[in-house]
Order: structure tokens, then sequence, then C-alpha cells
């Protein structure tokens, strides 16, 4: 899930750092992130900013990156309009532009009043084919009016009854936008076939439809749903990248990569974390950072008993090559702005 990072900051304000890897008791100097990535193996990038990223920031990852998606519009309450787009998004869709990006726009059901996903607020649209038809008009001509490439539809926290209505609001989508336009779908990972069924994906009519599945290979494990682990691991990455294979092409498929990680505390709420703040914490506190190898993360566990995992640019470059091997169209970042500079290929 594109989650709050930090968590008190919202995905359509915020959702959230990437370099080599740390000593025994400190983050290491970094070397040159290209260094840690496989020989360029093709893969298109994508890397989702929040509306408040700045200039600087989407500059400093150009030469790693081939869209920008943006988040993005939101879903109403009531399931039958969506926001307008804010002046810093229309101003990262020309910085994406002058730096030879594609720019792409996220539609969501993320809640800022709820502080995570609008189940009640996908269901109305998803489930009232008027509701579907007029949102789909209203994004289209946002898309239209404004020169963005593309939409990227990320809608979750669904359930098995919604996987219809996404098909169709895909279908309403495609049938509106520009002929340029590229469609996307950001698909929560899941193991099989059943669990994407019950999340409301219904992988192969929605690959009829759009260009890009966007597989949201990470928060294996968070702080509010889990124990300690990975937020993505190499193996569980595998899996749902495997069970969603059985109905998308890999030539359609995007692995997720977080740039993000979470805190465990032995009391109270964990939280998220940007990658050098946890290198920061771990720095403090003289503790040892350790490479999982088979997980291709960061863990460390503070004096106080907090735990840590995080994803950095040694993860990316694991992730890389997972996408490489897999013969997969490419990787999508979570996010420009938490994770390190993303590498240019080569």
């Amino acid at each position: 899930m594109h989650r709050p990072l930090p968590r008190a900051t919202p995905v359509l304000t915020a959702l959230l750092a990437l370099l080599l890897p740390l000593t025994l008791t400190a983050p290491a100097p970094a070397a040159e992130p290209a260094a840690l990535a496989a020989d360029d193996p093709g893969l298109v990038v994508t890397g989702y900013a929040v509306g408040s990223a700045s200039d600087r920031l989407v500059a400093r990852n150009a030469a790693g990156l081939d869209t920008l998606t943006v988040a993005g519009v939101g879903l109403h309450a009531d399931g039958d309009g969506v926001g307008r787009p804010t002046a810093d998004m229309t101003r990262l869709l020309r910085t994406a532009h002058a730096e030879g990006l594609r720019a792409e726009l996220v539609l969501s059901n993320y809640s800022n009043r709820l502080g995570g996903f609008d189940t009640r607020a996908v269901g109305r649209l998803l489930l009232e084919p008027a509701h579907v038809r007029h949102v789909a008009r209203v994004v289209a001509r946002v898309v239209t009016d404004q020169g963005w490439d593309g939409v990227n539809v990320d809608l979750e926290s669904m359930r098995r009854r919604h996987g219809r209505g996404l098909v169709s609001l895909l279908e309403a989508l495609r049938a509106r936008l520009p002929q340029s336009a590229a469609l996307s779908v950001d698909v929560s990972a899941r193991t099989s076939r059943e669990g994407y069924l019950e999340g409301g994906y219904r992988l192969g009519e929605v690959a009829d439809v759009v260009d890009l599945v966007q597989l949201m290979t990470y928060d294996q494990h968070g702080p509010t749903w889990s124990g300690p682990g990975p937020v993505g691991g190499l193996d569980w990455q595998r899996r749902s990248v495997t069970a969603a294979l059985e109905q998308v092409p890999a030539a359609m498929l995007d692995l997720g990569v977080a740039g993000y990680g979470y805190t465990w505390p032995r009391r109270g709420t964990g939280h998220t974390v940007l990658v050098r703040r946890a290198r920061q914490l771990v720095e403090a506190d003289g503790a040892t950072a350790r490479w999982r190898a088979a997980e291709g993360e960061w863990t460390a566990r503070l004096s106080d008993g907090t735990r840590l995992w995080w994803s950095d640019a040694r993860s990316y470059a694991v992730r890389r090559d997972l996408a490489a091997e897999l013969g997969l169209h490419g990787l999508a970042v979570w996010r420009v702005g938490s994770a390190d500079t993303l590498p240019a290929p080569g």
C-alpha cells in the first residue's frame, strides 16, 4: 500500500533513504549508487512523488527515472467526484516535462480525514455505474486540459465485490483518455490468484485494459498490522510476482520498490521513517545495522528495544536484478524523496 511517510503525513501529501551499507555502528559514506546496480537491463523506472516535492528533488532523481507519477487527486467520500490537482501538482507536471520525464497523475481513495484508504468511498464509486462514468469523465478532462501523460489508478482497501467495478472504471478511463495517454493501475501484492481476487483485483481483466500493472510489493510488514519484519522481503516479492504473472504478462508488470522503513518500539505504536532517519537513529544509538541478504533489506535493534527495518539503495539494486531476472517491464519506487537518489542506468 502507498502509506503515509511519515505516518502523520498522508499519502496524497506525503507516504515516506537509500545509500549504502551501514558500518557496525554507523552509516558508511555513500558509494556511487550506480555501482550498486547491475548492468542496465532495460528496465523502465517510475518514481512516485507527493505534490509538495521540490523541483530540485525531481532534478536530482531525473537521471534514474522515466516517469514521475504525482500523488494526486483524491476520490470524494460520496464516490461521485474527485479533487482538482493543486498548483504544486501542476508545477511538478511542468518540472517533469522540463527534465525530459513523462508525468502521470494518481487517482486515489486515500482519505486525509480517515488517515487511511476509504473503503466506503471506493464502494460508492465502483458499485455505482453512474459514479464510474462521472469520475472517468472528470479525470480524463483534467488529463487532457493539463497535458498529463497518463493516469495511475491507486484504489486500495478494496474487497472482492469491487473487482468488476474497478475493471469498469479502467474501461471508462481508457475510452475517455487521449489516445496518447497511458493508463496504469496499482495493485496491492498478494501471493495467490485467490488473494488478488479477494483484494478486488481481477488481474486478467485489468491487464486487458491497462498499459501497466504496478505491483505494490511493499508493506509486507508494518507496525500497525504485523510484528517486525522486512518492508518487502525478496521471497515474498517473488511469490507475489509469480502469482500476478499467472494473469499479467511480464512485459506490462512493474515491481514495486520501497524507499522507506518502519520502527517497532517495545511500547506504543511504531511509524514510518525516511531511510536517512533510520540511519541517524542507528548512529545516534550506537547500535548495529545488519544487511539481511535473504530479504534484501537492513535491520537493527536499538538499545531501548526498538526494531527497525528499511529498504535502501542496496535494496533497490537487488530488486533491479530481480525484475530483470523475471523479465518485468520495470520498477515503481515509492517514493522519490524518501528513497536515496535513484541511480542512472548503466
